[in-house]
């Protein structure tokens, strides 16, 4: 007797569930720009936490200046 196959079926994430809806509900215009505008958010806080390093760096070489 042999065993059934087995499927296997992956199970969508929730980013997956989400950016389906998405695409249900947006013209891909507005899906682009949306993504766009959430890209340039992370971009943003990476650029903040690299100056915050930075200026701990500085601070800790007697380097920082004061404006």
């Amino acid at each position: 007797m042999q065993a059934a196959p087995v499927r296997a079926t992956a199970i969508p994430s929730f980013t997956d569930a989400l950016r389906a809806v998405e695409s249900l509900l947006m013209s891909g215009g507005q899906r682009t720009a949306r993504r766009n505008a959430w890209t340039s958010v992370l971009e943003d806080r990476r650029r903040a936490k690299d100056r915050v390093e930075a200026q701990r760096v500085f601070e800790q070489a007697g380097l920082a200046t004061r404006p």
